[in-house]
């Protein structure tokens, strides 16, 4: 029998026609959409179109080429083929299928957050490594989708968890997320989530905290121009963006948060690798820090500042 997707990449190899209604007729419409959007070939349309269907199910990307014969069930087409013409205007994945994985956990995520990064799971290793019990309280400041936030509640060993944003529009996705989690009893900490900008709701209460980590805006605005385009046109500018080429947000925040710490308190931040001596030495500049330090991510970029409070 002549394959029906000779020449087509990936589709041109199969030698079989895919069955109607399984997994692999939904990647081949799927790819299909995306290759009429002329953002993808057919090759790489087929690999974009195992990856939505993967993530929509929340399986390793494999999981599609290996499973091409399960039915699909009628619920999961218009969901996939929605994602798939959404990833096609140039979305990110994450936004196309309205999720992203983060540690342990799947988020909801969409415009009005920033997608968590594989990085920033490094920060939350930082700080569990250093925090063990009798740490009571942690604040996420620009929790955005609630991501170390909710990853602190769930591994960490603290009694309360505090996320705070700027954006009610942030804190809306992130109730989600904790109520998704609270329903499944994956939160060991009491969470929090609370309007404001960075700390200001932790200092207006007057709360003593032992853990202040942020992943926070830190680009330049004269650096939009040289993001990608998934970035630049859909990710919240408020997440991306902060004034004084990038270091605003980070000034303000170390400041406020010497006020909040308690006396060996702890600040992890992650912060630009081309400006991370300049934000260490924003720390060590306020006498209130010690043990101020620059620690590496995976690719061995300097990527997060450290410091106790004295």
């Amino acid at each position: 029998m002549r394959d029906a997707g000779r020449g087509t990449g990936d589709a041109g190899r199969r030698q079989t026609i895919a069955t109607p209604g399984s997994v692999a007729a939904l990647v081949d419409e799927l790819a299909v959409l995306l290759a009429a959007g002329a953002r993808f070939g057919a090759r790489e349309a087929q690999t974009e179109a195992r990856e939505i269907v993967a993530a929509l199910y929340d399986v390793p990307r494999f999981w599609a080429a290996a499973n091409a014969h399960v039915p699909v069930e009628s619920e999961m087409w218009p969901r996939a083929r929605a994602a798939a013409a959404k990833r096609a205007r140039g979305a990110p994945l994450a936004y196309a299928v309205g999720r992203a994985s983060f540690r342990n956990l799947t988020l909801d995520v969409d415009e009005r957050v920033l997608i968590p990064r594989p990085e920033t799971e490094l920060l939350v290793d930082l700080v569990i490594e250093r925090v063990g019990p009798g740490h009571e309280l942690a604040v996420d400041v620009g929790t955005g989708s609630g991501a170390i936030a909710l990853a602190l509640a769930s591994e960490g060993q603290f009694a309360e968890v505090v996320g705070t944003d700027v954006s009610l529009d942030a804190l809306v996705v992130a109730e989600a997320n904790a109520r998704l989690l609270r329903s499944r009893g994956a939160l060991r900490a009491r969470l929090i989530l609370a309007h404001g900008s960075l700390l200001a709701p932790i200092l207006a209460k007057g709360l003593g905290v032992h853990v202040v980590v942020s992943n926070p805006p830190y680009i330049a605005f004269d650096e939009a121009r040289d993001l990608p385009a998934d970035v630049r046109d859909w990710e919240p500018p408020v997440a991306l963006f902060s004034g004084s080429q990038g270091l605003d947000v980070s000034t303000r925040l170390v400041r406020e948060a010497a006020d909040a710490l308690l006396s060996g308190g702890l600040l992890a931040m992650e912060v630009d690798a081309r400006r991370a001596s300049l934000v260490a030495e924003l720390v060590a500049g306020d006498s209130r820090y010690r043990d101020v330090g620059v620690h590496l991510d995976l690719t061995g970029r300097e990527r997060f500042v450290l410091a106790y409070r004295r």
